[in-house]
């Protein structure tokens, strides 16, 4: 005790408390069946695994660690923190050749890992195209414990869709075909009315959680760069107001 210390010692002892402030940094990537999906250059999960790659050497360089969790509608694989670039190339190999066993993009199980499985307060860059239902509501306890940002991976042809006559499509997550005419323009307006309808009600799900997003394209003239450097100012702006 700090008392009998002083008695010892015949001077004041003083204990000093120092805050930790060493973050933990954690990468959960969508790794279902849908990331597969590339309507040019890049697939969403190489484009994932890319941009992981950059959040994990940052984190590195800030003397975090950083950990990994791989979803479909399961968890695929979660990896602790550590520091090292050795330990990081690990994740990055592990985000490119994960061979998932589901298909489907549900978050669900990667939310509850966080709040049961990981105590400390970290920071989660969970980076998946979001196709789900009912993200609000799956991520409400996981945001209240941990610092989220949602990474929304996009290809140029789900945000438009392609001007391409009738077409024979698959759902890659659930296997369902079903014909399209792409050049018809009521199925056109109905398909971007409906994006953009999912669209706005996850960015309210995710303004309500407080949880920022950043959008990344797998186009190869959209850089990523400045949607990270942005969103990488904003945070900063906000934590030093």
């Amino acid at each position: 005790m700090v008392w009998n210390t002083t008695a010892r010692l015949g001077e004041p002892f003083i204990k000093k408390f120092v805050e930790e402030r060493e973050l933990s940094v954690f990468l959960a990537i969508d790794v279902s069946a849908s990331g597969n999906y590339g309507s040019l250059d890049h697939s969403k999960r190489r484009l994932a695994a890319t941009v992981a790659a950059v959040f994990a050497f940052s984190a590195l360089q800030n003397q975090d660690k950083v950990g990994l969790i791989l979803f479909s509608d399961e968890i695929e694989m979660f990896i602790p923190p550590r520091k090292g670039s050795p330990h990081a190339l690990r994740l990055i190999r592990e985000i490119l050749f994960c061979r998932p066993e589901g298909r489907r993009t549900d978050p669900s199980a990667a939310f509850e890992l966080l709040v049961k499985n990981v105590k400390r307060r970290s920071l989660v860059f969970m980076i998946s195209d979001f196709i789900c239902d009912d993200f609000g509501e799956k991520a409400r306890a996981a945001s209240v414990k941990h610092d989220i940002v949602a990474v929304q991976v996009v290809d140029p042809a789900e945000l438009d869709l392609p001007h391409a006559g009738r077409l024979r499509l698959e759902d890659p997550e659930t296997g369902e075909q079903f014909s399209v005419n792409t050049s018809s323009p009521r199925v056109r307006a109905a398909y971007e009315a409906n994006r953009e309808k999912w669209q706005l009600a996850l960015d309210r799900d995710l303004r309500k959680l407080s949880i920022d997003r950043v959008e990344i394209s797998t186009d190869p003239e959209v850089s990523y760069l400045p949607a990270i450097h942005a969103l990488f100012k904003k945070r900063e702006a906000r934590r030093t107001a």
